[in-house]
């Protein structure tokens, strides 16, 4: 009983983080500020999380949790089918305050000092490969265009994230699910249906 208020309690106070990241940046949200939405001191706090990057990392991991359903994004074993990256797309669409967070956390994290900077490379290198591995899986080793998965994986990554800041900026004017959908019609070249008359 006491292990299940505990993992509440802390899914409680990553949710507030992000909540306050989202608001005031990752070098503006102070552990004061996350613990008083939660109703604890500062030292509480840090009973469930013993630093702030700590709390950093822990939000950045369940942010992936709950893209993946559980697994790792990126793992090559549990490749992603491009639908299903689709859907993931429409998904984040839905939840603006994680998207914010995450987008202003991957934007900071690019100084040399930034707490979140080994977690973001960590994770760059992990999706990649997984997408290199959906593609391969989907399009074989040569994509329509010519490209070769690896190729193509580092620019479907970009434009993922791309989209999102496009989107956070002004989403009455960019479809963000129509628009990967567009890019993934792309890589994967003409259909082999009939044409059109």
């Amino acid at each position: 009983m006491a292990r299940a208020r505990s993992e509440e309690r802390r899914a409680e106070i990553l949710r507030a983080t992000l909540e306050v990241i989202a608001e005031r940046g990752y070098r503006g949200a102070t552990l004061g500020a996350v613990a008083e939405r939660v109703g604890l001191t500062q030292q509480g706090l840090l009973h469930y999380f013993p630093t702030k990057e700590a709390l950093l990392v822990a939000v950045l991991e369940d942010r992936d949790r709950w893209d993946t359903g559980g697994g790792r994004v990126g793992d090559e074993e549990g490749a992603w089918r491009l639908e299903l990256l689709g859907s993931l797309v429409e998904y984040n669409a839905m939840r603006p305050v994680i998207v914010q967070t995450f987008s202003a956390l991957l934007g900071e994290s690019v100084t040399e000092d930034h707490p979140a900077r080994e977690f973001f490379t960590r994770r760059y290198t992990q999706v990649r490969a997984g997408m290199a591995a959906t593609l391969r899986a989907e399009c074989g080793d040569t994509l329509p265009g010519g490209l070769s998965p690896e190729r193509a994986a580092v620019l479907l990554v970009a434009v993922m994230d791309g989209l999102q800041y496009q989107w956070l900026l002004d989403p009455e004017a960019v479809d963000m699910p129509g628009a990967f959908g567009d890019f993934l019609g792309l890589l994967k070249g003409p259909s082999d249906g009939p044409e059109a008359p």
